[in-house]
């Protein structure tokens, strides 16, 4: 007993504890969490969904993606990505890819919507993941104001202030998020694809991905008030436009003084 009071004085022991604490909330809340989003993931498909959607990934992507989806050296794993990445990846067209590269493009679609809800309904009974969102996030009738903080807070470095896109490294580059659904827009910042960091409801609410829609959109729908927008790239690019301009100007006009005189 002695020996037991001695220890519990040691300065360590309250780190000890703490960290013990840290580890077993923690847990608790990963589990919690990976319920629910389990819960959401498959509530809306049915047996049949699954069983066709693992045809179609066997005979589609099991090429790079592994039987059962657990991956190779020529694709990661699936397991726990969840029904929103492969509506994103499928729906756009980036998945299947056409070559190997720093980036998927977007490009037509090969599978159709019911195939790809079949897909993610098999993707998403591998494990739990993002589930595809409701159409109530959906409806572009958030509040454009608080969407774009939002967007010029979390997204507007790479995606540019306008949405116009922008270069990323090694070949890489944030897509510009005009004619992009809702509901990709919503799966992308859900689930990650590419570069782009996971925005999960702890970092933005379902309400606050609404926003950032309903700005979006907006913007989309405004168009440039100014006329050429010259790609949304901001002063630099348009202050480079004047002064080159410009400068062709007066030299043109130079060379016409001079011709004049001769």
């Amino acid at each position: 007993m002695k020996a037991l009071s001695q220890k519990r004085r040691h300065p360590l022991a309250a780190i000890a504890l703490l960290l013990m604490g840290l580890l077993l909330t923690g847990g608790l809340y990963a589990v919690a969490t990976t319920v629910n989003e389990a819960k959401a993931s498959t509530a809306e498909f049915t047996a049949s969904d699954t069983q066709e959607g693992q045809k179609l990934f066997e005979a589609n992507c099991a090429t790079c993606h592994g039987m059962g989806a657990s991956g190779t050296q020529d694709g990661p794993s699936l397991v726990g990505v969840g029904a929103a990445a492969v509506d994103f990846q499928v729906g756009t067209g980036r998945m299947p890819m056409q070559m190997n590269g720093p980036q998927a493009y977007k490009k037509p679609a090969q599978f159709n919507d019911t195939q790809t809800h079949q897909l993610a309904a098999y993707v998403a009974s591998l494990g739990a993941g993002p589930a595809i969102p409701a159409d109530e996030y959906l409806d572009e009738k958030g509040n454009a104001a608080e969407g774009g903080e939002l967007f010029r807070v979390n997204c507007a470095m790479c995606h540019n202030a306008a949405a116009a896109g922008g270069a990323l490294t090694r070949g890489k580059f944030a897509p510009a998020l005009a004619d992009v659904t809702g509901k990709h827009i919503y799966e992308a910042m859900a689930t990650g694809p590419q570069n782009m960091p996971v925005f999960n409801d702890s970092n933005i609410s379902p309400e606050g991905k609404r926003d950032i829609i309903t700005f979006l959109k907006q913007i989309e729908a405004n168009g440039s008030p100014g006329g050429a927008d010259l790609g949304a790239l901001g002063p630099v690019s348009e202050g480079l436009f004047v002064w080159i301009a410009g400068l062709g100007v007066i030299i043109a006009f130079t060379i016409w003084l001079t011709s004049r005189t001769s």
